[in-house]
């Protein structure tokens, strides 16, 4: 909390909570749902990851959903999945995470890096096709990345993956509750896409601690990414090759397991799938209240204009806002980023960038020198990200704006 400070310097009577720009939103019916896996005989590999894949598969229109421990190893998986190896690169936009980069590193391939568009920070039909003919090994794959809450244009992006023969991985780890193109698909069916990646850390819509996921419409690359979480391990008796793997009568060997290639152990425990489960319940409601917000928020900062601006909701699907970007001209507000964010935080309103452009960070940048991606730094040159979480109030976003 803080002592709230009046211009002449006095404090006012009042403490108000201290806004971070995001925030889970857990109720009693969450509590209950981790109290009852607590209590139960699994706490790990357990029906309740079962369970949430199937409510998640459900959620998004995909036919397959594979749990995992967090966004940067569904990242990973689907990177695996579809078998990125070195002498190959993959399609990545500069606006984003650095883990949506490092998946493709993690695989011994180059990364490409994409430019943006300046106003909304994602990839395009457009920057797309440009990183591919600079390209200079065999590109394998595009990660589209849905930004803020809001979708590329996937049907755009689709037809050129298409004609140059590339496996599409969406990074759809802001977007859950969206929808793409006319026929308002949600984000996650893959609709024009081989997988969708979520992440379900306690900034997002739905919460789970830390907790990923990735959808498919493709049931062999589902069971390569669950034998990949697990070790590279395979229970299939269907795919055994040791002698004692099978009895004399050729009923399998009950304790049998074989590893046919290293994998990983990025497998979500029930504990966590548990509040993943009964988040899910809340999806639609959580998104609905976001948008709200955001519309709140436009009303309140139009005044602003044109100093400050909100990110706007692009026109190929519905937006599960994720974030509240401002895209703030600093020069013409006569005050520094830096400078504003600790006034705000005087203020008692927490904000953060998102994001510093990938290419620039050093491990990139000196492995891929001298590249000029003047969309992703505009972007970032004017992004914040202001409050924004379900349990934010009407009041909170007025407090907001009249701080900013």
């Amino acid at each position: 909390t803080i002592l709230v400070a009046h211009s002449d310097g006095t404090l006012a009577g009042d403490v108000r909570p201290f806004l971070p720009y995001g925030r889970q939103v857990i109720e009693d019916d969450d509590l209950e749902a981790v109290r009852e896996a607590l209590l139960s005989p699994m706490l790990t590999t357990g029906p309740l990851v079962g369970a949430f894949e199937a409510a998640l598969a459900s959620a998004t229109g995909a036919r397959e959903a594979v749990a995992c421990a967090n966004g940067t190893a569904a990242l990973h998986l689907a990177a695996r999945a579809i078998k990125l190896d070195r002498c190959q690169s993959a399609i990545v936009p500069s606006v984003t995470f650095v883990a949506t980069a490092n998946a493709v590193r993690y695989c011994d391939a180059e990364v490409v890096f994409a430019d943006v568009d300046p106003e909304t920070g994602l990839m395009t039909p457009e920057t797309l096709l440009e990183a591919l003919r600079r390209a200079p090994s065999s590109v394998r794959a595009a990660f589209p990345v849905h930004l803020n809450g809001a979708s590329c244009d996937m049907a755009g992006i689709a037809g050129i993956a298409r004609a140059w023969g590339l496996w599409v991985v969406e990074d759809a780890c802001h977007a859950i509750g969206g929808t793409q193109g006319p026929a308002a698909s949600p984000v996650g069916a893959c609709a024009h896409a081989d997988l969708a990646c979520f992440s379900f850390h306690p900034v997002k819509t739905i919460a789970m601690g830390e907790g990923g996921a990735i959808t498919t419409n493709d049931a062999g690359l589902a069971a390569a990414m669950r034998r990949d979480r697990s070790h590279g391990l395979t229970r299939e008796p269907g795919d055994f090759t040791l002698a004692d793997s099978h009895d004399a009568d050729g009923a399998p060997s009950p304790w049998f397991y074989e590893l046919h290639a290293p994998g990983f152990n990025y497998r979500a425990p029930d504990i966590l799938c548990a509040l993943g489960l009964s988040q899910l319940k809340k999806l639609s409601r959580f998104v609905a209240q976001r948008r709200r917000l955001m519309a709140l928020y436009r009303e309140a900062l139009a005044p602003l204009a044109p100093v400050v601006r909100l990110v706007e909701e692009p026109p190929h699907g519905e937006t599960a806002w994720h974030l509240c970007v401002a895209r703030i001209d600093f020069a013409s507000a006569g005050i520094g980023r830096a400078a504003l964010m600790r006034r705000l935080a005087e203020d008692g309103i927490g904000s953060q960038v998102h994001y510093i452009p990938v290419h620039r960070q050093p491990y990139y940048a000196a492995r891929y020198p001298e590249l000029a991606l003047p969309g992703a730094d505009a972007y970032y040159a004017r992004c914040l990200s202001l409050p924004l979480f379900a349990a934010m109030t009407e009041d909170d976003v007025a407090r907001v704006a009249a701080a900013l």
